[in-house]
């Protein structure tokens, strides 16, 4: 094979990055759902209906009108409404090891809210049944401040 032709087949790299630079505003009502978390809190707010949405929304998703912000503390404990297993977790999600994603309905909330389950294995995790939140030994105000949920035994 010439040299040209090896030329030809050779594979062009070029490493980059793709990044969206930015902060974000929270504003008073999710701001005031992550200071609660970093207390070790979770905060919903209450619709003119009755319903309690978390995390908790501006506005209601229902008449699209704004939300005086009634915030109603929930759980700690909650049922699995749906879940999904992740056999093989990536380096990005929030535990090590197999675990479920789910929808959670937390005690007294209305919405579920989506998080993980440590359950250990797939076999253990069902819906309907009772999780509770595991909370960071050092909170920062964000949603990681919850670690996952584990099972209620």
């Amino acid at each position: 094979m010439a040299a040209s032709d090896k030329q030809k087949d050779a594979v062009l790299t070029a490493k980059h990055v793709l990044e969206f630079a930015y902060t974000r505003s929270v504003g008073p009502v999710l701001g005031r759902f992550l200071a609660g978390l970093r207390e070790g809190r979770i905060l919903g707010v209450r619709t003119p209906a009755g319903r309690v949405l978390v995390p908790p929304m501006e506005f209601d998703p229902a008449s699209g009108a704004s939300l005086e912000a009634e915030f109603v503390e929930v759980g700690p404990g909650g049922v699995v409404t749906a879940w999904s297993w992740v056999a093989v977790p990536r380096k990005q999600q929030p535990l090590d090891r197999p675990f479920a994603w789910a929808l959670i309905r937390l005690d007294g909330a209305d919405t579920p809210l989506l998080h993980a389950v440590d359950a250990g294995d797939a076999a253990r995790i069902t819906s309907g049944m009772r999780v509770r939140v595991r909370w960071r030994e050092q909170r920062t105000g964000m949603i990681t401040d919850i670690a996952c949920f584990e099972l209620q035994e």
